[in-house]
């Protein structure tokens, strides 16, 4: 089925796909609701935690569309929505150009954020570091000679930059200290963030396939990788009950009440027989992650 962008503000729409950004504020939100349990939350660290995170969640989208095209994994075969540059609406320089725009609207955000939560010039420069690795590991995931995204890599980076990193760096950047038990809660994002990237590389086994994209569903196969999805979504939910056990705070097992969304979402995935039957899971996933969080937080404020 041939389709069409109409425009290039359409295109650059497709491009920047706003319906994964609840899952890049998912992490920041957990984090910062973290810090607030713990009477440390700061408004000013949230906002520019999540403006950063927001950028960084769009370079990543307009790199993997250059990335793709470039690659060949953005094909006439590809059954997923189109993309911008696959359109042929939006040229790979002006792709690119956007792509070096929201590179720099990353690292000023997130020097920004810095800024305003170390006095320590060590930390700074740690986790300037750390954002200069998420801006890379944003770019290359498609892009550029060997794109780690190709090499089946994408579920580990995923799960480290939204959940363990996205989680426990808010949180410090709140509190100034780390708490080991919240690598629980980190964990639970990171695991329901790598079923989302599962999920879509579920969706694009046939065209991942013939550009040589060794995703992990296209190394283990789908009906393994659907396997692989329940293990990610039973996992962050047990990661969860592992942290209200260890704090003996039970109103943190409050996500759980949102834990039938997820359900629904991998018995859809299980069930649909082709490409454009898996892709509303994908959106339905990211929300899914987003309402857990908020679940946790209203469970925090109401029982707490």
């Amino acid at each position: 089925m041939e389709i069409t962008l109409a425009s290039k503000k359409q295109a650059w729409l497709h491009a920047i796909r706003l319906r994964t950004l609840p899952l890049a504020l998912s992490s920041i939100l957990m984090g910062s609701i973290l810090a607030a349990y713990q009477e440390s939350f700061r408004l000013d660290v949230f906002i520019l935690a999540a403006i950063t995170t927001i950028f960084l969640q769009i370079l990543s989208n307009l790199a993997n569309d250059y990335g793709d095209s470039v690659h060949g994994a953005d094909s006439q075969d590809r059954e997923g929505p189109i993309r911008a540059v696959q359109s042929g609406v939006i040229s790979l320089a002006s792709m690119k150009k956007a792509m070096i725009l929201f590179a720099f609207f990353s690292l000023i955000s997130g020097l920004s954020l810095l800024y305003l939560s170390l006095d320590d010039w060590k930390l700074f420069f740690i986790f300037l570091g750390l954002g200069i690795l998420a801006i890379i590991a944003a770019i290359t995931y498609t892009s550029g000679k060997k794109p780690y995204g190709y090499a089946g890599l994408g579920d580990i980076s995923v799960f480290i930059f939204f959940g363990l990193l996205g989680v426990s760096g808010t949180y410090f950047l709140h509190t100034l200290s780390f708490g080991w038990v919240n690598l629980l809660p980190a964990i639970s994002l990171g695991l329901f963030s790598a079923a989302v990237l599962n999920i879509n590389n579920i969706r694009d086994i046939t065209s991942d396939t013939k550009a040589g994209k060794k995703s992990i569903p296209v190394r283990i196969g789908k009906k393994a990788a659907i396997l692989y999805n329940w293990g990610l979504i039973i996992g962050g939910n047990i990661s969860i009950i592992l942290f209200a056990f260890l704090e003996s705070s039970w109103w943190a097992i409050s996500p759980l009440l949102i834990s039938p969304l997820m359900i629904k979402v991998g018995l859809g995935v299980s069930k649909s027989q082709n490409s454009s039957m898996i892709d509303p899971f994908l959106k339905k996933m990211a929300i899914s992650t987003l309402l857990w969080v908020i679940a946790f937080g209203l469970g925090w404020i109401i029982f707490n």
